[in-house]
């Protein structure tokens, strides 16, 4: 089992994604090793421009997850101090609360 409060590996970013309904690139991301998975955060830009927040989670060997995301404490202290680096998707998530 990995220790929790471990920094979550850095992903390459921008790197594409692609719906459906349209494509684009993941270009910030918060994301926290909890005990568990890595809860995540992204800030998505479309092809045209247009933005989306999506709120996911990885497993520990870095496959994205398709269920709930799950956070305790320990999970939303460690993904608010992922934020700091992630300016314009800061700057969003505080539009949900402000």
């Amino acid at each position: 089992m990995q220790e929790t409060g471990m920094v979550a590996p850095k992903r390459q970013l921008p790197r594409p994604f692609s719906f459906h309904w349209g494509g684009g690139q993941i270009v910030e991301e918060a994301t926290y090793a909890g005990e568990w998975s890595e809860p995540t955060i992204q800030l998505l830009e479309y092809e045209d421009g247009s933005l989306s927040i999506r709120f996911c989670s990885y497993n520990h060997r870095g496959m994205f997850q398709r269920n709930p995301m799950m956070m305790g404490q320990d999970e939303l202290v460690g993904l608010r101090d992922s934020l700091k680096d992630c300016p314009r998707l800061t700057k969003l998530v505080k539009q949900m609360v402000g």
